[in-house]
């Protein structure tokens, strides 16, 4: 439900078996984030889960996090490579086909989230949906990054948008807002293996 606490999601995903985690929180001060993601780093570590923090690339250096994700369209991702340095993943997003290839071509991200997909209540945006389509439109593309499709996937769009030749999916409403989360991880990853 919504009101679990990202501790309590966390500590949910991982022990049902999700290797990846996303940490976004924009309403904390430093102190507040230091303390809360050096609190999930210790449950990721617990269960062998990668932990990505959302845009705080500048508390890498204080936290026990193995990446950070980059939502801002107009940051400098090869300066923020340099701050991170190469053992950290760096992954940003992009909305469309001509901005995921100029992200490409700087060489200096790991991956790109790729979306929306569909309507999400997660992240407020206007952009425009990409559906199936907006996926399969990237084979005709030199698309060589690991491309994440993001943005209202359900358990039901998994097996078509596997279909079309991206790397992976993210999830948050559909685990998170479930009346079983554990569940829901689970049947996500049968879907995907």
């Amino acid at each position: 439900m919504a009101n679990r606490s990202h501790t309590e999601q966390v500590e949910i995903a991982c022990a049902a078996g999700a290797n990846w985690i996303q940490y976004r929180c924009m309403t904390k001060s430093d102190d507040e984030l230091i303390d809360e993601i050096n609190d999930l780093a210790v449950i990721c570590d617990d269960w062998g889960a990668t932990l990505i923090i959302t845009n705080h690339y500048d508390l890498l250096d204080r936290v026990d996090a193995q990446g950070v994700h980059i939502e801002d369209f107009d940051a400098d991702l090869v300066t923020i490579r340099k701050v991170i340095g190469e053992d950290k993943t760096l992954g940003t997003s992009a909305t469309n086909a001509v901005d995921l290839l100029k992200i490409q071509n700087l060489g200096v991200v790991d991956y790109c989230g790729y979306g929306p997909f569909a309507h999400t209540d997660t992240k407020l945006n206007d952009f425009p949906l990409l559906g199936y389509e907006g996926y399969r439109l990237l084979e005709k593309q030199p698309v060589d990054i690991p491309v994440i499709a993001v943005g209202g996937i359900q358990l039901t769009d998994v097996e078509q948008l596997l279909k079309t030749g991206i790397y992976g999916i993210a999830v948050s409403s559909a685990i998170n807002l479930s009346l079983n989360p554990a569940a829901m991880v689970k049947e996500f990853y049968r879907s995907i293996f």
